[in-house]
């Protein structure tokens, strides 16, 4: 519930933020806490090449927004710290970032908004999670991963997540986790390869599963351009025409579908963020940073406008999508 204006200027939707007490991330969460080496940020022993206050520091984040142009920043989680562990405890993690999240962004003088934890593995208590999300000021939605247990969002936790967000009138942000897999050990892959591939997996579950047709009124944006899912919409659509089983959960075209979804700016490349916009709706690209990533992208109002929609038109997007 956002009840207070919200500063003026392009909204960036896509943007991390977390505590210092919150760095021990939930309980089995796969990669081990996050700490402060000299200075820099790592995950477990891995750098993530950006400083540790990047991460936690409100000014810094303010400071970041007036060197590019942000006029407002939704705040979320970093997808390390979504509570997919399946370990106990991980409620009280939850309920944690949700109230310190709810302390920064009701100081932030409608500068932020936030984007807050739902827990993954009981669907009554993610639901009262959620409820106290709709009523807490300056808060617009939730942001999930687009995998978990072996499924997406078209079964399981995950759908039941999305049903309770179109409920609730939640805008529900979908953020890649880098998971594992041996072939991607080396060179990053599991970024590089790994974000698009997991985006694009959740954006089919979402189309032909029939989600959208069955919850119409779900605001739902991914991150990274949607990862590789533009350059596959033919070939689903293709599909979609030839195979049965394709369409069993689906009665409309996915390129239809494709375009009552949001879709983040944060596409490194002129060339896919103009196949982007060409293939989602007029108000289906919004602008994203990924601050404070080293994948983030720099200068992100400029990139947008650039190779994108205007300003005026990604601001309306985004309040669209944050249900403003």
């Amino acid at each position: 519930m956002i009840s207070a204006p919200l500063a003026e200027g392009v909204i960036d939707v896509h943007a991390h933020w977390l505590p210092t007490e919150l760095f021990h991330l939930p309980p089995g969460a796969p990669y081990g806490g996050m700490h402060d080496r000299d200075g820099e940020l790592h995950l477990g022993d891995i750098p993530l090449s950006i400083p540790t206050r990047a991460m936690s520091d409100v000014p810094a984040i303010l400071q970041d927004m007036r060197a590019t142009g942000v006029g407002v920043r939704a705040l979320s989680a970093p997808p390390f710290a979504f509570p997919v562990g399946g370990v106990p405890g991980a409620d009280r993690y939850v309920t944690a970032f949700n109230d310190a999240l709810s302390a920064v962004v009701s100081d932030s003088g409608g500068r932020l908004v936030g984007l807050g934890l739902a827990g993954l593995d009981d669907a009554d208590e993610a639901r009262a999670q959620m409820e106290r999300l709709a009523r807490t000021d300056g808060i617009a939605g939730i942001a999930i991963p687009p995998l978990l247990a072996g499924g997406s969002l078209d079964r399981g936790m995950l759908r039941h997540i999305l049903t309770e967000a179109a409920d609730l009138d939640l805008a529900v942000l979908v953020h890649p986790m880098q998971l594992p897999r041996p072939e991607w050990s080396e060179h990053y892959l599991s970024n590089l390869v790994g974000n698009p591939v997991e985006s694009a997996t959740a954006v089919a579950a979402l189309i032909l599963g029939g989600v959208k047709e069955q919850l119409p009124r779900l605001r739902i944006c991914f991150v990274h351009g949607g990862g590789c899912a533009p350059w596959l919409l033919g070939r689903w659509t293709h599909g979609w025409r030839t195979r049965a089983d394709v369409r069993r959960h689906s009665s409309r075209p996915p390129a239809e579908v494709f375009g009552e979804l949001f879709f983040d700016s944060v596409t490194h490349d002129p060339g896919p963020l103009g196949l982007l916009a060409a293939q989602a709706s007029k108000g289906g690209v919004v602008c994203g940073s990924d601050y404070p990533f080293d994948m983030a992208q720099p200068d992100p109002v400029r990139f947008a406008t650039d190779h994108g929609p205007d300003a005026g038109t990604l601001t309306a997007n985004a309040r669209a999508f944050l249900g403003l």
